[in-house]
């Protein structure tokens, strides 16, 4: 029989959070059930919740910024044991068999990678998130997390982290690269530490100064307010790599005269309308204007390990789900952008009445 657990689930895109019991699934061979202690709330999880990306399907269970620990596995896992520290991000399925899964990209797999919400297993049945106090994985899609890493902060690393960390690692970021991060929020925060991290000089792009200070205690050298004309004059091809974490439409072409030649302006956000560039502004200066999505299971497990090593976990909030109008407001915190820098839902809270 199927194991029950408590949850925070959204019964319509315009209803306020609930405290349920769902079901997950018995242990198949290659399962690792967790107990899961933090949830990190995401801004894709406000959209797919509020149904600004169409298609959710409810009664929904979001949440892929998942930490806790193993409390059993299958007869045939060979990678974890009980009581091992371990995290689920965006995917908790794929083929593992094309060539994409094959080469470390799971989350292009050519059959269609599954979800950790608002997805169909490979079973047809719909996929509950981590806004849960346990989940049900196969091992593939398990992440360690490090000794050194604490719950809380390691959460968000499996969304937030590896979002910033693998165009950070494709693009160059490192000693002698001037790398400058658009938006100081939940991903943009952690885009700072990970550059710093990496050895790059940073610089942050914010529409004011109001986050200067918290820019430059997060690693930043400098901060540029994207309203201040004279400074966006001045910052002009200063930049190899600009790594733009806002969902909001802004002006590309102002942002790659910020890129010396051969730089490159990388989006992992999801603005509502399409990006408008005219080919001279890539051309005059060999520019590129690329995206990124997540990163496959081996890259976010050298995340958290790169992590580990230099001591960095997401800047966080613990929430108390007991009552659910908290995760209804801290929703709307998030949006409004007035987080710092990471809500994570504390899952022992959540209580079904």
């Amino acid at each position: 029989m199927p194991t029950k657990t408590n949850a925070l689930s959204v019964p319509s895109a315009s209803a306020p959070f609930e405290a349920v019991e769902i079901d997950r699934r018995d242990l198949r061979d290659d399962d690792v059930r967790i107990d899961i202690a933090f949830a990190g709330i995401c801004h894709s999880d406000i959209h797919t919740v509020r149904d600004e990306w169409g298609a959710a399907h409810y009664p929904i269970v979001t949440g892929h910024e998942i930490a806790g620990t193993v409390s059993a596995v299958g007869d045939g896992v060979t990678k974890f044991s009980v009581g091992d520290r371990v995290g689920v991000g965006c995917l908790v399925d794929s083929c593992a068999e094309c060539e994409n899964c094959k080469n470390g990209q799971e989350q292009f797999c050519s059959k269609g990678s599954v979800g950790t919400y608002n997805a169909k297993n490979y079973d047809g049945e719909w996929a509950a998130g981590g806004y849960s106090q346990q989940i049900v994985v196969t091992e593939r899609m398990v992440l360690r997390i490090p000794e050194g890493l604490e719950l809380d902060e390691a959460a968000p690393l499996l969304c937030a982290g590896i979002t910033t960390y693998s165009p950070l690692k494709r693009w160059g970021s490192g000693p002698g690269r001037k790398v400058a991060v658009v938006g100081v929020g939940g991903l943009g925060h952690m885009g700072v530490k990970l550059a710093a991290a990496m050895g790059a000089e940073v610089s942050t792009l914010s529409r004011s100064a109001a986050k200067a200070d918290d820019a430059k205690a997060l690693g930043s050298s400098n901060h540029i307010a994207t309203s201040d004309k004279a400074a966006m004059r001045e910052a002009r091809g200063s930049f190899d790599l600009i790594l733009n974490t806002v969902s909001a439409d802004l002006d590309m072409e102002a942002y790659l005269r910020l890129l010396r030649p051969n730089g490159a302006l990388v989006n992992v956000g999801l603005p509502p309308s399409n990006l408008s560039v005219r080919p001279g502004s890539l051309i005059g200066g060999n520019k590129v204007i690329s995206g990124s999505n997540i990163g496959g299971i081996g890259e976010t497990q050298e995340m958290l390990d790169f992590c580990a090593e230099h001591g960095i976990g997401a800047t966080v909030e613990r929430l108390d789900a007991s009552d659910t109008t908290t995760i209804d407001a801290a929703y709307d915190e998030v949006v409004a952008g007035t987080v710092r820098y990471r809500y994570v839902i504390d899952t022992s809270t959540i209580t079904p009445g």
